[in-house]
């Protein structure tokens, strides 16, 4: 979009030029209808459609269109909850564009709302409901309330700031946190799942009961309390098999892997 445009108004400037020479080197009125007419046409009506389209549709701001603008390029990683979402009006090849609004939690342990506009293919928008979590980048200090999806971000970097946001809200302990950064991976099985009726930080506190697989292939269980965001109570019902980490040297403690969801792109 952007090389066209620039293409039509290098075009549109080409004829202009010579429509004016005509114009002003013709008899009378009739000078100016000439066969560059097309060029003055081209820059006063065309390009600035075009310019105008490509600011709509995301071209000016390439978070729209899925990547990681140059502002946004290194800048920290935090995590954002889907709160609400609206159309814009605007669609591109029937793809709608949306303000998702979020709740974006730094690993800081600070708090801020923000709007993220980008256009959304048809089979992603079932994926875009309350309690969605998104890995997100930000200015600190922006004060514009502008975040754009961290589509750049490696998923191992995305699981460390989900941890670290957790841990800043209470969720993690800071045990918790280190073996879910230093563990061993491996699979566990959900035996059981009892919530105990607590709430902590918008997230169930439930009694959870894995069977993990150590790394020579043996097995043990273990219950801990756990609590648990709301998007991944249904990652943990009973017979489901989850991404798991614990020491080896200490088979006191298991972390459950529950990334933010990489699903809109």
């Amino acid at each position: 979009m952007r090389i066209t445009t620039w293409l039509v108004a290098i075009v549109g400037l080409g004829l202009t030029v010579p429509y004016v020479l005509e114009g002003l080197s013709g008899d009378g009125p009739a000078g100016w209808v000439n066969g560059f007419l097309a060029g003055p046409i081209l820059l006063l009506f065309v390009v600035p459609d075009l310019f105008l389209l490509r600011w709509l549709t995301g071209g000016g701001d390439r978070s729209a269109r899925g990547d990681v603008p140059k502002a946004f390029r290194g800048a920290p990683l935090a995590i954002g909850t889907v709160v609400s979402t609206a159309r814009t009006g605007l669609s591109v090849n029937d793809q709608p564009q949306l303000d998702i609004v979020l709740d974006v939690d730094t690993t800081e342990g600070r708090s801020f709302r923000a709007v993220l506009r980008r256009v959304v293919d048809l089979t992603e928008l079932s994926t875009l409901r309350a309690g969605l979590q998104l890995p997100v980048r930000y200015r600190p200090g922006g004060g514009d309330g502008r975040v754009v999806l961290a589509s750049d971000a490696d998923p191992r970097e995305v699981q460390r700031t989900l941890s670290r946001v957790r841990l800043a809200k209470g969720q993690i302990t800071a045990r918790q946190l280190r073996v879910g950064e230093e563990g061993v991976d491996t699979n566990a099985v959900v035996l059981a799942m009892a919530p105990t009726g607590e709430v902590r930080h918008d997230a169930a506190v439930v009694d959870l009961t894995l069977r993990v697989t150590r790394v020579d292939g043996t097995m043990f269980d273990i219950t801990r309390r756990k609590t648990i965001p709301a998007t991944a109570v249904a990652r943990l019902q009973p017979g489901m098999v989850v991404r798991a980490r614990y020491l080896p040297h200490d088979e006191t403690e298991v972390v459950v892997l529950t990334p933010a969801d990489p699903s809109v792109r």
